[in-house]
């Protein structure tokens, strides 16, 4: 079968990209941290189970023929999933600290991001027509995860700004980034990708902020309860975008 596919089976980069975006890595949070945490599978466990739904989901994803909404947000949610367990894994289990575990993966994310654009001579997210572009655009994505998770776990635990104002400091930075697509030259796809990293500590510390008890600085909805809404309003969007969106070659 040849790797050539004249089907974009990425989604399209609108609004409601980035509002499922936040979704599904703040629902990764929670779940990742339901699995590892409240059911008390372990960090090593929950990494193991996690990244093993990963690949049978991109499997899937790499396979298809069309863009079908529902698979894709699905391999993004098991990317957030198991980049939550993952970095706590790292950060934690192996004792590597929030800001040693952020450089890690930072440095990583610029390695597969330069080995895609000397590969395919872009990083351009609206054109992927190509199994091999295809793999290096979920390679970035699980990777900017798990990168995430670190970024907002060392923000809100180390830092001293706690989950409220983490939250709160990257949603500005997520603004500053949308004011610079707006009202500055900067290229598009630099921007893309610093907003993809971005939105990802966003989820995250929003995911804590739903669930820490109240003395931690929580809401104390718990990663029940959190993932449960969380999930309505993903697997909502999700049937709303599967009715407005037919397979495309374009």
């Amino acid at each position: 079968m040849s790797n050539e596919n004249n089907l974009s089976k990425v989604a399209r980069v609108t609004f409601l990209f980035w509002v499922m975006k936040i979704c599904a890595t703040t629902l990764g949070e929670t779940a990742g941290d339901l699995l590892s945490m409240t059911l008390n599978v372990g960090y090593a466990i929950s990494t193991l189970i996690l990244l093993g739904v990963f690949i049978v989901t991109l499997v899937l994803q790499l396979r298809s023929r069309a863009f079908h909404p529902a698979l894709f947000w699905i391999v993004i949610l098991s990317t957030s999933t198991a980049g939550t367990t993952l970095s706590d894994y790292m950060d934690r289990t192996l004792g590597l600290g929030y800001a040693m575990g952020s450089l890690i993966l930072f440095s990583t994310l610029v390695l597969v991001l330069a080995v895609w654009r000397y590969s395919e001579n872009t990083l351009a997210v609206d054109n992927i027509r190509s199994r091999k572009a295809e793999s290096f655009y979920w390679a970035a994505i699980l990777v900017s995860n798990t990168l995430g998770t670190a970024l907002g776990d060392f923000l809100a635990d180390d830092s001293g700004l706690g989950f409220l104002g983490s939250a709160l400091l990257i949603a500005g930075l997520i603004a500053v980034v949308v004011l610079a697509y707006y009202f500055t030259r900067i290229n598009r796809v630099t921007l893309f990708w610093i907003a993809f990293v971005l939105t990802r500590p966003f989820g995250a510390t929003f995911g804590d902020l739903l669930t820490k008890p109240v003395d931690s600085g929580g809401l104390d909805f718990g990663t029940v309860g959190s993932s449960l809404i969380l999930a309505s309003v993903l697997f909502g969007l999700i049937i709303y975008t599967s009715f407005r969106t037919r397979p495309r070659s374009s």
